[in-house]
């Protein structure tokens, strides 16, 4: 056993996209990759929705890995599997229900097992492995899942009534979106996101918005700025000059609201050292010249 000291960058994010058809789970989870690779060849989409990763082929040249029935855990393994070993980056399974609740996948087997509670003992922790396979993964990966879908009557501002769709229960077994770093919702056909759990601290609390490629890039800025924080803080703390402290403050733009105190802060210290040491000289040569005075013989 070996304690070693955390570490973001070796984090890999696990980012759930749910919500009900047609709200923008594929083409959000595309754009979001993007952002965090800025090379569609390293991103693969796992895609067990009838080929849909396929109608954003226009935006860039990345993988597709045509997932069909059925849907057993084992078969998820194996895709994630196929992606890591061909360098992928980022893997976005779309979607994950299947794995529960579509044709093969667990709930299916259960039945087939006989229905019972004390088949879940076998089927279970084949469930796991799935789960297992997504976070121990040398990737980052995006899943989607859809949601059971809902309507309601709404009065819109030119007070006619319509029928607003909206996404409810996620479809998958319960508690997958705890084992996320980040998970949002989609709540309309406008691409609407708010997060339904952050970790990163980056979404929560702000106004609902438009998932896009500075979403992911932010979000692989926040896994790397551990690393730059504890690199500029050593290099200002070395830092012996002001105008190292200049060149230092310029090279990480990208946290300077972390390294801005601290380059103060050293600024300081070296403005005193070097008011000491010309205070110290002037006590010096005063001596010196006092000395001299006073050691001069009389004629």
């Amino acid at each position: 056993m070996k304690l070693i000291q955390a570490k973001r960058t070796e984090v890999k994010l696990r980012i759930g996209l749910s919500g009900a058809s047609g709200f923008g789970k594929t083409y959000s989870a595309l754009l979001m990759a993007y952002g965090m690779t800025n090379d569609w060849s390293k991103i693969a989409v796992i895609d067990t929705e009838n080929c849909s990763a396929n109608l954003y082929a226009h935006l860039g040249v990345y993988g597709v890995l045509q997932l069909n029935e059925p849907y057993a855990p084992e078969r998820y393994i194996e895709a994630i599997k196929t992606c890591e070993n061909a360098s992928i980056e980022v893997i976005i399974i779309d979607s994950i229900s299947h794995e529960w609740n579509g044709s093969g996948g667990c709930l299916e087997i259960h039945d087939k097992m006989g229905g019972r509670f004390q088949d879940w003992a076998k089927l279970g922790p084949r469930h796991q492995e799935f789960i297992n396979a997504i976070l121990s993964s040398s990737c980052h990966i995006i899943t989607t899942t859809r949601r059971k879908t809902d309507y309601s009557m709404d009065v819109g501002s030119n007070g006619k009534t319509k029928v607003i769709k909206h996404g409810t229960k996620e479809i998958t077994r319960d508690g997958y979106e705890y084992e996320l770093t980040l998970n949002f919702e989609l709540i309309n056909n406008q691409h609407m996101a708010m997060p339904s759990k952050d970790r990163t601290g980056l979404f929560v609390g702000k106004p609902e918005f438009v998932i896009n490629s500075a979403t992911g890039r932010k979000l692989i800025e926040w896994c790397q700025s551990s690393s730059l924080k504890k690199e500029a803080t050593l290099e200002v703390n070395s830092c012996t000059t002001l105008e190292g402290l200049r060149h230092i403050y310029s090279k990480y733009n990208s946290i300077k609201d972390f390294i801005y105190p601290l380059i103060v802060k050293k600024k300081a210290e070296l403005e005193n050292v070097t008011n000491q040491v010309i205070t110290d000289n002037k006590i010096i040569n005063n001596g010196t010249t006092e000395s001299n005075t006073t050691a001069q013989p009389n004629h």
